[in-house]
């Protein structure tokens, strides 16, 4: 698959560009590779200077008169003459400027951003930032009824799972794992587990490890744990294998029916962990349907859990204040009281810090 390199290098200087001089300066760089040029002045507003090459690259230099310039350069990503050629561009471009403005304050040279091929390795984080994966390799990708899956090699983290665009779990991030089981202050043993959601198999597997009575997952997506199983097993081991084993069982349903179902029947659980979905980045959630899921979510969950027992979740990132504070509104509004607690956990491939927490019913 064709692709785009785009690269950048941004010059910040120390007193007012001399925008005619920078130009002048640099023109002959761009003419030795051949390029045409097409400037754009304007009296208040600088300079905007457009480099075009036969071979279908091109460079945009923008000139700001308070002394910021930017200079903009995109090439065929699969031409490795014509990626060694830009980069020299860019060299020069930098030793050139840097003899032109004696009082360059900063010089900022980014790597490349390679757009449109075939591994996609930027992914933002929930609080807005772009990062860029040490990503190798796309080993799944499936689109099921509900969502987009795909599972991604990383150098650092392993194997990555991706649902619809959005990183949920990695095999080094079992310190998600724990978090959300408690972080290793919970008793499992001889206890009944509801898990919901969590078809990556990461938490069922810590679990049959603790010798419960029995887990029930509740995951709506069979072709999630089809990918996971055979691409995650750093993080499901053998219990995606089968549906039912020895402590466990897996349910392919959707979670609120089964909910429902289980409140009628008078079900009770010691735990419940929902593995579903982040607390969503919306302040109204008066007006967004992932916040009236997640109200009933909580509510049908608080009425299958036993009167001490602990219902776990993720929030979201740490930077997002104003919405966990929405959130934890939300925990006031249920048909029962409840208090809770919150912790604030690294996991490796989220590269931010994710709140995770703890809910139970309050004693009458």
């Amino acid at each position: 698959m064709a692709a785009a390199r785009h690269s950048t290098l941004d010059f910040t200087l120390g007193a007012k560009a001399d925008g005619e001089t920078i130009l002048k300066g640099l023109q002959s760089i761009f003419q030795e590779q051949g390029m045409t040029e097409s400037v754009h002045t304007w009296q208040d507003h600088g300079y905007l200077a457009t480099y075009t090459n036969k071979n279908g690259s091109f460079a945009n230099l923008r000139i700001y008169p308070h002394g910021l310039v930017l200079l903009d350069l995109q090439s065929y990503d699969n031409d490795a003459q014509g990626n060694k050629e830009m980069d020299s561009l860019l060299s020069k471009v930098e030793e050139r400027m840097k003899e032109l403005s004696q009082n360059s304050t900063r010089v900022k040279r980014l790597p490349p951003i390679v757009r449109g091929g075939t591994i996609d390795r930027y992914w933002p984080t929930a609080d807005g930032r772009l990062v860029e994966y040490d990503i190798d390799e796309v080993v799944y990708d499936e689109d099921s009824p509900y969502q987009n899956i795909k599972i991604l090699h990383s150098k650092q983290f392993g194997n990555i799972l991706i649902l619809s665009g959005d990183v949920n779990l990695a095999e080094s991030d079992l310190a998600y794992t724990r978090a959300i089981m408690g972080s290793g202050k919970e008793d499992y043993t001889g206890k009944d587990v509801l898990i919901l959601g969590g078809g990556d198999g990461g938490i069922l597997c810590e679990i049959v490890k603790l010798k419960p009575k029995m887990v029930t997952m509740v995951e709506i997506d069979q072709m999630v744990i089809d990918g996971c199983k055979k691409y995650m097993r750093k993080t499901c081991g053998e219990v995606l294998d089968n549906l039912k084993g020895e402590c466990y069982q897996v349910l392919i349903e959707d979670c609120i029916p089964v909910l429902k179902r289980y409140a009628k029947e008078g079900r009770k659980f010691d735990y419940v962990i929902n593995d579903l979905t982040a607390v969503p980045i919306s302040t109204s959630p008066e007006e967004d349907s992932t916040w009236e899921f997640l109200r009933l979510i909580l509510d049908l969950s608080m009425k299958v859990l036993k009167q001490d027992g602990k219902y776990f979740t993720q929030g979201n990132c740490v930077n997002l204040t104003e919405a966990l504070s929405l959130y934890e509104e939300q925990l006031g509004r249920l048909y029962c009281p409840v208090d809770f607690s919150k912790e604030i956990v690294c996991v490796p491939s989220y590269l931010e810090l994710w709140v995770f927490y703890t809910v139970w019913k309050t004693k009458p």
